[in-house]
């Protein structure tokens, strides 16, 4: 299949499975919470509704940039299966996030205001692992393409497990679970009021939430790159990995942004960039 296709393909399918992903974790959290849960389908229902209301114009500039933000998140996918520089991607990866910065800093709210402040955070905490990961993965396989990682003979996951496992920490920041969803969170029980889209309604909501399915579904893509030698056994890793994810969501409360920032640095110099020293030490 021509990259093109590929790129196309992802652009259509990623909300789908994005979509079905949220389903499916609101029913698993409300089972782990002695509730029934929404149908599989509500997050379908909920943005079609969204999309459907006006929203509130609190600054006109605010909704060009949550556009942008689905725009760049949707790109960064869409470049990854279409054959674009993995490193090159990782930059559109972070400068999506910034146009949800920018969205939520231009309105003059004291809650947006805090959460676009928290969000620069997460970026600053999560940004220089997804880069290092990105190029441990070209590093072992010598390619620097989606379709050359996948196309290698060396197996990633066993050369890098010290990323493998930092991976897991960073994406609970990128999935906005606890305890690391300082900036807002993906269910509403965690809060009242949700930092970065407390100014938001309508259709911007309904931005925002696409752009989430489009960066979970580019989060699988990096769990298939880590684990290149079978796509099976990646969708299959990730999956399980996800249910950890609901699993410590569900049981561990909000931690500091201080508290945040610490951590992700340390596990990823020490397990990431020890991971990929030990490689150069030992010529690979």
């Amino acid at each position: 299949m021509s990259p093109i296709l590929l790129a196309v393909l992802f652009i259509v399918a990623a909300p789908l499975f994005g979509g079905l992903l949220t389903g499916a974790d609101r029913i698993v959290s409300a089972r782990m919470q002695g509730r029934v849960g929404p149908p599989v389908l509500q997050p379908f229902y909920d943005v079609g509704k969204l999309l459907q209301k006006d929203a509130r114009q609190v600054n006109p500039i605010a909704e060009p940039l949550v556009f942008g933000h689905v725009v760049f998140m949707a790109l960064s996918g869409a470049m990854v299966v279409g054959g674009v520089d993995l490193l090159f991607t990782a930059f559109v990866f972070a400068l999506a996030a910034l146009f949800l910065v920018l969205a939520a800093g231009s309105v003059n709210s004291p809650y947006s205001f805090a959460g676009a402040e928290r969000e620069l955070i997460v970026l600053l905490a999560s940004e220089p692992f997804f880069i290092l990961m990105l190029a441990a993965i070209c590093k072992v396989t010598g390619e620097s393409t989606f379709a050359g990682v996948l196309a290698s003979p060396e197996r990633v996951a066993p050369l890098l497990p010290g990323v493998v496992l930092a991976f897991l920490l960073v994406a609970t920041i990128k999935l906005r679970k606890s305890p690391f969803d300082i900036s807002t969170s993906h269910h509403p029980h965690q809060e009242l009021v949700r930092g970065l889209t407390s100014d938001m309604s309508g259709r911007l909501i309904a931005w925002v939430e696409l752009a989430h399915w489009y960066e979970s579904a580019l989060l699988a893509l990096f769990v298939v790159l880590l684990v290149n030698w079978s796509a099976p056994l990646a969708v299959g890793v990730f999956l399980v990995a996800y249910f950890l994810e609901i699993l410590v969501d569900n049981s561990t409360s909000r931690a500091k942004w201080q508290l945040v920032l610490r951590s992700t640095w340390a596990v990823t110099l020490v397990l990431a960039g020890g991971n990929v020293l030990a490689l150069f030490l030992v010529g690979r």
